[in-house]
């Protein structure tokens, strides 16, 4: 019997809701790609959603991506959403699924349209452009499917291919994070994909289904339990230096 790992390119199956997920969003994309109407009635923008109570943006932003081009924005979210929300979906079915992706999407979409209120709100700053922003994209939502997953299988070796190294699903998040916030490139929007990561680890701690999802509680643990273990090394580490004194200081005839 070969004992050995088992690696593969994607998932061996790719459930229904990921095929109906990609489906719809392609079916949105053609849509803008022949009316500029679609995106403009759809995107994100914080002083239509506020002032204007247009409050299906927050929803429909999500089904939108960038038309111009080669459609990369599309094509990295939904390979992205193919890649580890098949899993997801095969492992938790298609209607747990469903609402985690929806629920990360439209509540990282009210936290676009909300927070750049906050210091207008606050009276720290007057009415900035950035209400006139506009965000589109499925990035928040698969950015939750892509937490649910790092936190359900935190020890499975994922194989990256931009760098070419293997890394363990726990550590995924935080290197997006890193590169998104060192590459310098524009138009990203980092509210949308913190915002899905924060909506969606709500979401997982509350459901109370998946253990790997860290608390408040479960941190301080691991914290109690690192000082612990800083205390143990360090008393060996005593214990080390005394037995090597009382060799050097031993006589011999």
């Amino acid at each position: 019997m070969n004992r050995g790992y088992r690696t593969s390119f994607g998932p061996p199956v790719t459930p229904k809701i990921i095929k109906n997920l990609m489906i719809a969003n392609a079916a949105v994309f053609l849509a803008q790609a022949l009316s500029p109407y679609v995106g403009a009635l759809g995107v994100v923008i914080p002083e239509r959603v506020w002032n204007h109570f247009e409050f299906w943006r927050p929803f429909t932003y999500m089904w939108l991506h960038s038309v111009g081009g080669l459609p990369w924005h599309l094509l990295m979210n939904m390979f992205m959403l193919w890649m580890f929300g098949s899993q997801l979906a095969l492992y938790w079915g298609d209607k747990r699924f469903l609402r985690y992706y929806l629920t990360c999407g439209v509540g990282a979409g009210f936290l676009i349209a909300t927070l750049p209120y906050v210091p207008v709100v606050a009276g720290w700053t007057p009415m900035t452009a950035e209400l006139g922003y506009r965000t589109l994209g499925a990035s928040g939502a698969v950015m939750g499917v892509l937490l649910a997953f790092s936190f359900t299988w935190p020890d499975r070796t994922i194989q990256l291919l931009f760098p070419p190294i293997p890394l363990k699903a726990i550590w995924l998040i935080p290197l997006l994070l890193f590169f998104e916030a060192t590459s310098g490139a524009p138009n990203v929007s980092h509210l949308g994909h913190v915002g899905g990561l924060a909506i969606g680890w709500i979401y997982l701690v509350n459901e109370g289904k998946t253990p790997g999802a860290p608390t408040l509680k479960t941190a301080k643990l691991r914290y109690q339990r690192y000082v612990m273990r800083k205390k143990l090394r360090a008393v060996h580490d005593e214990a080390r230096r005394e037995r090597d004194r009382n060799d050097n200081d031993r006589t011999f005839h």
